[in-house]
């Protein structure tokens, strides 16, 4: 190994703890998309610590950053964090099943989990810092504070605000979670499009329906008929969409639609109609064209929807996101990296909790409990093999997640690391949820994966900013010949955001009033 990939690997070694510290920091809060309050402060002070510069509620995101650091004039790489949190998924660091401290068990918590993300990102950023300066290394870091990511949120705003402008490549890391992609990097068929949309009913008008109380808003000693209102439009949005659901996409591809009710009624149970509702539909597919239209479906339901129930509708964005970009020769770079810090390793203290769990939950304990998988290497290609064995051979991309925001202004290079995942026993099918969630709160479960990340993508900057070496020219190259002309090439793809911030709606989060602190609400 070259003296510099061994200093990034023992900064790694050397911060071990603090990296550990941090991400249970990050776990601790939880907090839900567009609510990370501490979470993003938190960042914004450790990276002005470290001495970047920092912009915050960066692109008008109040939990959203852009952080700096600048060694004289050279190539500028980019990264980030998540740490949006997910609803309903409140579990404590622990072996059994219980919420984190007084919590209801519906507030939210760290499922992939997005603390780890952002901790193992950050910590490859300062490795490589600290390599930089000690072998005056020109080039800049820049690394983003990336909101709201369950909700495919901050990227596409990121991007059409140009804060992906000047950047000559990025790196965009996630824990393992599914089966192939586990130590690797996408080869081919990365990330699909992502929209998202927010349906607004709302019963302005009650008094006219029908009329037969002179006009009344409110019938006469609550006996007469009333008009439908909100609640009513919502509840027939979503049974006409889940109605439609084969009409919208084909049963040939991997793709999904999903949705949740925001808002009902305003807590009307009066004999006032419903005075506003609110439905939000999620949307996974291959294609932009697609995503496309499936929202012309929901918006005929949407009008349907408004008409039978005598109200008036809207539709809203709140995502617009791009399908990826490979880039082969990231890809490649990044994998030898992760062969040189090799795959994560769950030891000791991680197999006695891992076994503990297993006792808990009345299933025989194993003597290696954790899934072969997130122990192994696999390389891109044959990652890519088996994740086409499910899919139609039309089909270029799969799943979602906004990272392929970045793989349209740069070559971006998307990282897997195995996270803990346990084994399940002959005749046991599937652990609950909360085993997965706790897995990655429990220091001696999660660290492995976050010091494995760290080393990857500090050891990628490296090969990203070293003068003699070829893999970032080669990178452009790639990413030029791909978009046909780079920026603004005849295959490039700007971008889709033409909506601001949807930081205003009623989004989960935690409140503090005369009741008491951090208190969990659905507004």
């Amino acid at each position: 190994m070259k003296e510099e990939k061994q200093q990034v690997i023992q900064w790694v070694e050397d911060n071990a703890k603090n990296l550990s510290d941090w991400n249970q920091v990050i776990w601790e809060y939880a907090e839900p998309a567009w609510r990370e309050y501490k979470s993003a402060e938190w960042y914004v002070n450790k990276l002005r610590q470290e001495g970047f510069e920092v912009e915050e509620a960066s692109g008008d995101m109040p939990t959203a950053f852009c952080a700096i650091w600048k060694n004289g004039e050279g190539p500028v790489i980019g990264g980030y964090a998540e740490y949006d949190a997910v609803p309903g998924n409140c579990q404590a660091a622990s072996t059994v099943k219980q919420p984190r401290g007084d919590l209801s068990p519906y507030a939210a918590g760290h499922t992939d989990p997005h603390s780890a993300l952002g901790i193992g990102s950050l910590g490859g950023f300062l490795a490589a810092k600290q390599w930089m300066e000690k072998n005056d290394i020109k080039g800049t870091l820049k690394f983003f504070g990336e909101p709201a990511e369950k909700l495919r949120g901050s990227k596409p705003i990121h991007a059409a605000k140009g804060y992906y402008n000047d950047l000559d490549a990025a790196i965009s890391f996630h824990p393992f979670y599914m089966i192939p992609l586990c130590n690797t990097t996408r080869w081919d068929t990365h990330c699909g499009a992502a929209y998202s949309v927010m349906y607004t009913f709302t019963c302005d008008s009650p008094e006219t329906w029908q009329a037969s109380d002179g006009g009344s808003p409110i019938p006469a000693a609550h006996a007469g008929i009333r008009a439908p209102g909100a609640t009513d439009a919502v509840i027939t949005m979503y049974t006409l969409s889940k109605m439609n659901r084969e009409h919208m996409l084909s049963n040939n591809m991997g793709a999904s639609i999903n949705e949740t009710i925001l808002n009902t009624g305003q807590a009307t149970a009066d004999n006032i109609p419903g005075q506003m509702g609110q439905i939000y539909y999620f949307i996974r597919v291959p294609t932009v064209e697609i995503a496309e239209k499936v929202v012309q479906v929901l918006d005929k339901n949407a009008e349907s929807a408004a008409q039978s129930s005598h109200c008036n509708w809207e539709r809203n964005w709140v995502t617009k996101s791009r399908p990826g970009l490979a880039n082969h020769t990231l890809a490649n770079a990044a994998y030898k990296n992760l062969e040189v810090a090799g795959p994560p390793s769950f030891k000791g203290k991680a197999i006695d909790t891992a076994q503990q769990i297993q006792r808990n939950l009345g299933i025989p304990e194993m003597e290696e409990p954790y899934l072969e998988e997130i122990e192994q290497l696999i390389s891109p290609k044959a990652a890519e093999t088996k994740m086409r064995n499910e899919l139609p051979a039309w089909q270029e991309h799969f799943t979602s997640d906004d990272y392929t925001e970045y793989c349209w202004h740069a070559p971006t290079v998307r990282l897997y690391i195995g996270r803990p995942m346990l084994k399940s026993p002959s005749g046991y099918f599937q652990y609950p949820d909360w085993v997965m969630n706790a897995l990655g709160g429990l220091r001696e479960c999660i660290d492995p994966m976050i010091m494995t990340a760290s080393e990857t993508v500090g050891m990628t900057i490296i090969d990203l900013l070293k003068n003699e070496n070829e893999v970032l020219t080669k990178a452009k190259d790639e990413f030029e010949a791909r978009t046909c002309g780079g920026i603004n090439g005849e295959s490039w793809m700007p971008p889709l955001c033409d909506y601001e911030p949807p930081i205003h709606y009623r989004w989960p989060e935690y409140v503090t009033t005369k009741r008491g602190k951090d208190h969990w609400i659905i507004p």
